[in-house]
């Protein structure tokens, strides 16, 4: 498993309940909703491969979608 490292973020609190709300609508938690936007911005911008991903992380988003 992937090292996890913990640190503080101060975000503006609009910013903050609708990531909550997203993350609700998505079944995670508040920091797995965040990780999971982080993860899907650096892919986008080209600095970092699906490749890169964690296996595990990739098979329980295959359960959620029902493969």
């Amino acid at each position: 498993m992937a090292e996890r490292k913990a640190f503080l973020i101060r975000i503006d609190r609009d910013v903050l309940e609708g990531v909550q709300r997203w993350a609700n609508d998505d079944l995670r938690s508040l920091n797995a909703q965040i990780e999971f936007l982080l993860r899907r911005a650096l892919r986008d911008s080209g600095r970092k491969k699906d490749s890169d991903e964690p296996e595990r992380r990739r098979a329980v988003s295959k359960r959620r979608r029902g493969h």
